[in-house]
């Protein structure tokens, strides 16, 4: 029997949303209305809607619905923003990034995974969303000037190469550290200077590029 993935959407919005303080409406609608499974290969499509992370490539994952959902919240994106979304896999938070904002740059440093965004987002009619290919740490500062920059993945470090591509009043989110240890964290540009908030805990597959350097003791 063939899944019924618009019932899957709603029991996802209302069992794993809604249940963990997601209250934005156009957060709740854009989830509730994307085909999830698109974003994922065939044989894992029945697995979209789970309230885990479900591997897209080796070492790269696409992201647990409800961190990713909180995360959004956390920037509180407005229809006018331009949206840099670092680490865009297959495309789905870019995807729901283009039901809330006026722009979105997805960064991708998988060709593979970029060009299967770009087929994702066109069966979805995000026309708003330029897919980039470079390095993650590095961010895209051809079009810099973000008022919201998504990390999709948990980090060691954060680089400055990424804060300063913050608009004035930009905002970043990200989860600051690996496993049960993952915070969720709002960076904020206010005048040049960036300052960050501790949100809530969240434990989420590692983004590559992003490890600390080891130390080396004497």
């Amino acid at each position: 029997m063939a899944a019924d993935f618009a019932e899957l959407r709603t029991r996802m919005v209302d069992g794993q949303l809604r249940t963990t303080d997601v209250t934005d409406p156009a957060i709740l609608d854009a989830m509730r209305s994307l085909p999830r499974e698109i974003f994922v290969d065939e044989k894992r499509r029945p697995l979209a809607y789970l309230d885990e992370d479900i591997e897209i490539a080796p070492g790269r994952y696409l992201m647990e619905p409800s961190p990713l959902a909180k995360l959004l919240q956390l920037a509180e994106i407005a229809p006018s923003d331009r949206v840099l979304d670092v680490g865009a896999g297959t495309g789905y938070c870019a995807a729901v990034l283009s039901r809330l904002a006026a722009s979105v740059v997805a960064l991708e440093s998988d060709a593979a995974l970029a060009a299967r965004a770009r087929e994702a987002l066109a069966a979805t009619a995000s026309g708003n969303v330029e897919v980039v290919i470079g390095a993650l740490t590095a961010g895209h500062p051809v079009a810099g000037g973000y008022d919201v920059i998504i990390v999709e993945g948990a980090i060691e470090t954060l680089p400055e190469s990424l804060t300063a591509q913050l608009a004035e009043g930009g905002r970043l989110v990200a989860v600051d550290g690996l496993g049960n240890a993952g915070v969720a964290r709002l960076y904020l540009n206010a005048g040049g200077v960036i300052t960050s908030r501790r949100a809530f805990n969240a434990a989420l597959k590692p983004l590559p590029g992003f490890e600390r350097t080891p130390a080396f003791e004497f």
